[in-house]
């Protein structure tokens, strides 16, 4: 809403737009608290703030469009104030949203207070009156000055530049439309009805990029609960519960257990650095052989894991793809071991099966593939019966 287009009284508009950005506002300030009880992140209450002052800005104007009366004498002023350093804690809250930025958090919304404040206080110390129109176009002034900072400073270092862009563009329409009532002439209808809408489409583009950053959020903390930080695989809680749901419904699955070769060896004489190289390139492997046929995981050190859940794909022939791949495009060779499940098995026995199946291979020569089936041939053990 404008504070320069209540005039319109005699039209519904400028209170139907006014409800709406208030209630835009409501449901930013409730969301916005909401995930500040959650993840303590700063810029949900700078932006709770500033969607505060918002509904403050729009509740003073839905009073002015249905009663016509004002709620302060010096009411448009007010209103801009509070439009404007609204409007400078939205683009710091955005920048927070993805950066961190500890230094202009405190000072730049006190230094806009004080920018805003300065009219009312000179006007309180000189000894003679500031005309109006000085006023206006100072509060002008500071509006073209923070758009610019908007556009140069706060639109690149996000990580939605484009959308906000189009917002900013809104916001500078509704300026410009703002401008031309004021300096020149009366605006037509539509461009009166255009001008009420613009501020809730500006709301509407910043509540749809927090909404999506929120997401972001979300979907990051949920993938570094279940996955490991270094490779980027499943860790192993996720891994085995994936596994248990798998094996509770008695699917054809083959698990895959790896251990590379030496690897203590690599971390004492080429350092932890290389040594976490080499693990990321064995993952990375062992994701593309597994992509689309199953999922991957890092049981824990240098023990990497796998499930091939499509029944029609071979486990002998995917750990031979991931031991010859590793062999041929690392510097580490890969001992590996497998077993299919059967009937009776739970999840933990099926790994504890792959495991000594690697096993096997890791005292019979290394950088080779045995299956948990073969070990009856080398071991009293006794092997389930294929179900």
């Amino acid at each position: 809403m404008s504070y320069e287009l209540s005039y319109w009284s005699t039209s519904p508009l400028p209170a139907i737009f006014a409800v709406c950005g208030a209630y835009i506002a409501l449901m930013m300030l409730m969301m916005c608290l909401f995930m500040y009880s959650k993840q303590r992140k700063s810029a949900y209450i700078y932006m709770a703030a500033a969607f505060f002052f918002i509904m403050t800005y729009e509740g003073l104007n839905i009073h002015s469009a249905w009663t016509g009366l004002s709620v302060f004498a010096a009411e448009p002023d007010i209103l801009r104030n509070i439009q404007l350093f609204s409007f400078v804690l939205l683009n710091i809250s955005v920048v927070m949203l993805y950066r961190k930025i500890k230094t202009m958090q405190y000072w730049l919304p006190l230094l806009s207070v004080a920018l805003l404040m300065l009219p009312l206080m000179l006007a309180s110390f000189l000894p003679f009156t500031l005309d109006p129109i000085w006023k206006k176009i100072y509060l002008e002034v500071f509006q073209l000055i923070a758009v610019y900072l908007a556009f140069t400073k706060v639109t690149p270092r996000i990580g939605q530049p484009i959308k906000y862009a189009m917002g900013l563009t809104v916001y500078v329409l509704w300026v410009i439309l703002q401008a031309i009532h004021t300096y020149s002439i009366a605006l037509s209808p539509t461009l009166q009805a255009l001008a009420l809408s613009l501020p809730v489409i500006f709301y509407s583009v910043v509540c749809f990029i927090l909404f999506i950053r929120i997401v972001e959020l979300m979907q990051s903390i949920y993938r570094s609960a279940i996955t490991d930080g270094l490779t980027g695989l499943f860790n192993r809680r996720h891994f085995m519960k994936l596994l248990d749901h798998y094996t509770s419904q008695e699917l054809k699955i083959s698990a895959i257990f790896c251990d590379i070769d030496n690897f203590k060896k690599l971390n004492d004489t080429q350092g932890h650095a290389k040594a976490d190289e080499v693990l990321k390139q064995v993952s990375r492997i062992m994701e593309e052989e597994l992509d689309g046929i199953g999922i991957t995981g890092r049981y824990g050190g240098e023990e990497l894991v796998a499930l091939v859940i499509d029944r029609r794909i071979k486990p002998a022939q995917v750990a031979e793809n991931i031991r010859a791949r590793v062999a041929e495009e690392t510097i580490v060779t890969i001992s590996i071991g497998y077993s299919v499940l059967r009937k009776g098995v739970r999840g933990d026995e099926l790994m504890k099966q792959a495991d000594k199946a690697m096993y096997q291979s890791k005292t019979t020569g290394k950088n080779k593939v045995s299956d948990y089936r073969s070990l009856r041939n080398v071991s009293s053990e006794p092997v389930e019966s294929i179900g």
